[in-house]
């Protein structure tokens, strides 16, 4: 009887094992199948939109707190309450993981808020198809100021930048140009900073076209044409000052009594501003002819230090 008494118990150990054992592979085949269920198929990342433009700027936080720092810290300090960190949370924040051609004004209106300053009166200048030559006149004559030497056109100038649904939320390959989608992250940005520019001149105002370009120094679609010039308030500008530049050795295609001056005239004439427009404005003739010296465009230059 001791016997099969223990070899009972025996049984009963072994069927309690094979139990368990029966449940473990049970557990481990539903673990199993619930991985194959899940990830039965290779998962694989969205590629990236692809567009003509370049992508974002490499190493974009650095660049655009390192922007940030100097211009509050070494160009202007009378801004140093301005927070750089929450202004680039506040840029990366409109655009990354987003489709980059379903940017809207609402994604900016923070930044625009945080990185904002009053512009001193007679200072603003606005240019078009003259930024070159309009931000080396600035960087002569600190009485000027453009859209690229305020903060938010400081850190941004000459930079790109653009999200995408797919990881890391943010495109360094490409970025669509406006004739892919108007409503692309840099599009969108430039006209935002622009209107508040426009805004924000008060006093005279200065405006640097090109007149060797043969679609007309004033274009209704530029920037200037189509958002600064009916943003300028009547109340606060009592004066737009226009200068025509012709390039030293480039054609003049127009003059101050061009058509296209005279179409600027009549939307600023409507909107209770008085306009001057001058051919060449002599100091930033000067400034080409330092570059062109012995150009017979510049000859007058030259005979007017002579001596009698």
């Amino acid at each position: 009887m001791p016997f099969q008494q223990g070899s009972a118990r025996t049984r009963q150990r072994t069927v309690l094992l094979v139990g368990i054992v029966v449940l473990l592979v049970v557990l481990i085949l539903a673990v199993v199948l619930a991985s194959l269920l899940t990830h039965g198929k290779p998962e694989v990342s969205p590629k990236m939109m692809k567009w003509k433009d370049r992508g974002t700027t490499k190493n974009l936080q650095e660049v655009i707190l390192g922007r940030c720092y100097n211009y509050i810290m070494a160009r202007y300090p009378e801004l140093g309450d301005k927070d750089c960190l929450k202004i680039w949370e506040s840029l990366k924040h409109a655009f990354i993981y987003k489709n980059p051609c379903n940017t809207t004004s609402e994604d900016y209106q923070p930044l625009m808020e945080l990185a904002s300053h009053p512009i001193p009166c007679n200072k603003s200048l606005f240019w078009s198809r003259t930024k070159d030559l309009a931000h080396r006149y600035t960087k002569s004559n600190e009485n000027f100021l453009t859209l690229e030497d305020t903060l938010l056109g400081y850190m941004t100038d000459m930079i790109s930048w653009c999200g995408d649904p797919s990881a890391p939320g943010i495109n360094y390959e490409s970025c669509p140009k406006r004739s892919e989608c108007e409503s692309n992250p840099t599009s969108v940005f430039w006209k935002m900073a622009s209107k508040m520019f426009a805004r924000e001149a008060c006093g005279v105002v200065q405006v640097m076209l090109n007149g060797s370009t043969e679609a007309g120094a004033f274009r209704n679609n530029s920037i200037f044409g189509s958002v600064e010039v009916f943003n300028l308030n009547p109340d606060k500008v009592s004066a737009v000052h226009i200068w025509l530049m012709h390039d030293i050795g480039g054609p003049q295609s127009e003059s101050c009594s061009g058509h296209s001056i005279m179409r600027l005239r009549s939307i600023l004439e409507e909107r209770n501003f008085t306009m001057t427009c001058e051919d060449n404005y002599r100091p930033v003739q000067l400034l080409q002819c330092v570059q062109n010296p012995d150009h017979t465009d510049c000859q007058p230059c030259a005979n007017a230090t002579a001596a009698p």
